[in-house]
């Protein structure tokens, strides 16, 4: 996805030189942000994964997230298996701090549906955050997806259980932008 300006934020496939960044956001709570800090994890997760597949499976990526050579963090999907015959993507996004706010995450989570719907047969991409997160819900609003309702105590984060949002988008829904 070849950046028109150095401005543009693109996604491109995970380098080698990436990986610290990634291992960053397993070893880092400052890199995380308020809602993506999990406690401490497999640092060498990412690297393991890469050297066995680049981080592009069939049931799942990450791509970078980056504005011509600056580089702000990940966006993910994994195959949801509903049926024998259905499935379908759930996305989602990591972004360092200073990177938050400037419409970055909106782009990208636009761009990773748009190439989703693009190269597989998907009807549906869904995305999850947690209920106080309010700036990713509006940036997934932005991007097309609808909020389809509330999952109740769905994640354990800092020693309590909080509520999600799930937001959904259809092929044939016009994504924003």
């Amino acid at each position: 996805m070849p950046a028109d300006t150095p401005g543009t934020v693109t996604l491109r496939s995970v380098r080698e030189d990436d990986l610290p960044l990634l291992e960053r956001f397993l070893t880092d709570p400052e890199a995380c942000g308020p809602f993506q800090w999990y406690g401490w994890r497999d640092p060498h997760r990412f690297r393991r994964r890469w050297a066995e597949n680049g981080l592009l499976a069939e049931d799942g990526g990450q791509l970078m997230v980056t504005t011509g050579t600056e580089r702000h963090g990940f966006v993910a999907w994994r195959k949801i298996t509903v049926s024998a015959t259905s499935y379908h993507w759930n996305i989602g996004i990591q972004l360092l701090p200073d990177s938050c706010g400037r419409g970055i995450g909106t782009r990208a989570q636009l761009l990773l549906a748009r190439y989703l719907f693009a190269h597989t047969p998907v009807v549906r991409i869904e995305a999850d955050t947690e209920a106080d997160n309010i700036a990713e819900q509006r940036a997934l609003e932005k991007a097309g997806f609808r909020r389809d309702g509330v999952l109740r105590s769905i994640v354990f984060r800092d020693g309590r259980w909080r509520d999600g949002v799930l937001y959904s988008l259809l092929r044939g829904e016009s994504p924003a932008g």
